[in-house]
């Protein structure tokens, strides 16, 4: 088959539909949060925990529900984690105080836990070889196009006031019947002892190449979330006097280079290889990081965000892509699920670090920090990284 005939696969949209829920947690209600903040009195930092509450149960939960889904299959896991998302969800608009919303979005979390893995996972189930490079960069493309126009949709909605932006997560009850009732997927045959299954998983993760390319996803969202999306923002506001609206269309123009990279995955695989192109990717990081470290000018930015969603749109669903081929079907979403955790790490983590190097340096010191780290995978790369064929 083709990689164009992946599109009439009806189990791709599934994962796109998951991928779209997945991503709506937080990119949807950030505009809101100035509201928020004057209707239930509190301050910025507090307004930071409606993140905290929802990422923190996947942090510890997200291995548990690979291990459920690699057990008894991913509708089991899947299903009751969207009903989950959308009712909790949907249940913050009639938060009667701040911490009772708090307490929702870390149930919404706990629903949310397995949604960043399990589609990764169903593209390792579902597709081989060139089609499951084809799809997962599609995949990374609707990932990029959602992270771009959430905030945006998020900001209409608010106007209305901030009670309404949740009920968007209510979508996510339908997506669930319809997984339900209509995905398709072969699910994993697992009677075997848990001693045997963990030793399988362990064997799995144990090799050279695949603590490279976890070590490679951490410190790339250390990257992401701490030079890039905290601050950059403050600098173009110190800069340049940009106001939100203008941080975030440049911040899109990212998300949109991303997605437009990610779809091309298939053809930068032909033509590069899969090293070639983390190296490459790792080297657009670092470019943009050193670009934006002077940048004085909206130009200038332009450029430094483009070069930054390159990098982006060819390393992340490179690393996806090489990581789901690794395990087999009755290991995939557990293995899948570290690989969340990682990231989850790395989103937590990333603004902690990069603040370190802020009140050491200010932002010049933020962005060069990003610059080093992104050499860091580079040297990452060249020492652990091996292609090999890996399984269908």
């Amino acid at each position: 088959m083709t990689e164009k005939s992946v599109f009439h696969n009806k189990n791709l949209y599934f994962i796109f539909g998951v991928t779209l829920i997945a991503m709506m947690g937080v990119a949807s209600i950030t505009p809101a949060f100035p509201d928020i903040i004057r209707y239930f009195g509190i301050s910025p930092q507090q307004v930071g925990w409606l993140i905290v509450a929802f990422t923190l149960p996947g942090i510890f939960l997200t291995p548990f529900t690979g291990i459920l889904a690699d057990r008894y299959g991913r509708k089991v896991v899947l299903v009751p984690s969207l009903f989950l998302f959308g009712i909790a969800g949907f249940a913050c608009m009639f938060a009667p105080g701040f911490y009772g919303l708090l307490a929702l979005r870390f149930v919404q979390g706990v629903g949310a836990s397995s949604l960043s893995s399990m589609n990764i996972t169903l593209v390792g189930d579902l597709f081989e070889g060139k089609r499951r490079t084809a799809v997962m960069g599609y995949n990374a493309s609707v990932l990029s196009i959602a992270t771009a126009s959430y905030p945006a949709l998020g900001g209409v909605i608010a106007i209305f006031g901030w009670q309404y932006i949740f009920a968007l997560p209510i979508l996510a009850i339908p997506l669930g019947i319809w997984v339900m009732k209509g995905l398709n997927n072969p699910e994993p045959k697992n009677k075997a002892k848990l001693r045997s299954y963990f030793g399988r998983v362990w064997k799995t993760i144990n090799q050279r190449t695949v603590w490279g390319l976890f070590a490679v996803n951490f410190i790339l969202f250390l990257i992401l979330y701490g030079s890039y999306l905290t601050y950059f923002p403050l600098m173009m506001e110190k800069r340049l006097g940009a106001d939100s609206s203008r941080i975030g269309l440049m911040m899109s123009l990212m998300s949109v280079t991303t997605a437009i990279m990610s779809s091309q995955l298939a053809r930068l695989n032909r033509l590069l290889g899969q090293k070639r192109q983390l190296i490459i990717g790792s080297a657009f990081y670092m470019l943009a990081s050193l670009l934006m470290l002077g940048a004085n000018s909206y130009l200038m930015l332009g450029v430094a965000v483009i070069v930054f969603g390159f990098g982006h749109g060819i390393t992340i669903p490179s690393i996806q892509n090489m990581l789901v081929g690794y395990a087999a079907i009755n290991e995939r979403a557990a293995f899948m699920s570290l690989n969340s955790m990682v990231l989850r790490g790395g989103q937590t983590f990333g603004p902690l670090l990069v603040g370190v190097f802020y009140a050491l340096g200010g932002l010049e010191a933020s962005f060069l920090s990003g610059a080093v780290m992104a050499l860091l995978m580079m040297i990452i790369i060249f020492a652990t990284v091996h292609v090999k064929k890996q399984r269908g």
